[in-house]
């Protein structure tokens, strides 16, 4: 098994040193102008040469993230929680939550800019908007598959209802709930850019200078810094799923 998974993050590694190879041999012979694809070589310049604005950048959104996701982490549980033991909100609350996730974002981007200003705030709610759904919906589904036997088995004890949830319910839950937090993080990261081209600010903000300034490989150095972004938090999210959920 461990020689299995060896072999297959050394399979990775090398197809990664191939294409990254066949890029830049591409870029240098000119098959491809560089205006359209720059360089591997040239992005790493890039970072070099402009280490601070991407420094300063990529904290900014990662900061503006983390605070999207908690956000939506605590609204989507208090609301999960309220749909599990009050049927009658889920049936009044649920379709307008529906709604806001069939909203295309850079619709409304324009109107939280008006409503809430330029920056942070506007930020952050682009990223709630799009990360808050898929956290409820799999938390909805976790407290909807309680094992049934066991469910019975606390009744049986007359377990109180706090008992039931925190005892039950959650642990069980936690499988379905780590699947919606591994969506909603690429989720967020995409609000949170599409957010920053609207409300400047952050690697979406850089983006959209670079696009404007024909700095291609400084574009292509931020949405490659986003993706970095995302692999570290779901990296993360991995690390705890292990030591909280139970083979």
């Amino acid at each position: 098994m461990k020689d299995s998974k060896n072999l297959s993050s050394f399979l990775s590694f090398a197809f990664m040193l191939t294409v990254l190879f066949l890029w830049e041999i591409l870029c240098f012979t000119k098959v491809i102008p560089n205006y359209l694809l720059p360089s591997p070589f040239e992005i790493l310049n890039s970072y070099r040469f402009d280490f601070v604005e991407y420094q300063r950048a990529f904290f900014s959104t990662f900061e503006n993230v983390l605070q999207g996701l908690a956000l939506s982490f605590v609204l989507s549980s208090i609301l999960a929680l309220l749909f599990s033991w009050f049927p009658r909100i889920k049936q009044a609350v649920l379709p307008l939550c529906l709604f806001f996730q069939t909203v295309p974002l850079i619709a409304i981007a324009p109107l939280m800019v008006i409503w809430l200003g330029f920056g942070k705030p506007t930020v952050i709610a682009s990223c709630v908007v799009v990360s808050f759904f898929p956290i409820l919906a799999n938390l909805m589904l976790g407290l909807s598959q309680t094992s049934k036997s066991s469910l019975e088995l606390f009744q049986l004890y007359r377990a109180s209802r706090q008992d039931l949830l925190f005892k039950l319910q959650i642990p069980s839950s936690l499988p379905s709930l780590f699947a919606g937090l591994e969506i909603a993080v690429g989720l967020g990261i995409v609000g949170a850019l599409v957010g920053e081209f609207v409300a400047g600010g952050g690697l979406g903000g850089l983006i959209d200078s670079a696009r404007t300034q024909q700095k291609i490989e400084m574009v292509f150095g931020a949405v490659l810094l986003s993706s970095f972004m995302g692999g570290v938090l779901i990296a993360t999210l991995h690390f705890f799923r292990s030591k909280m959920v139970r083979s």
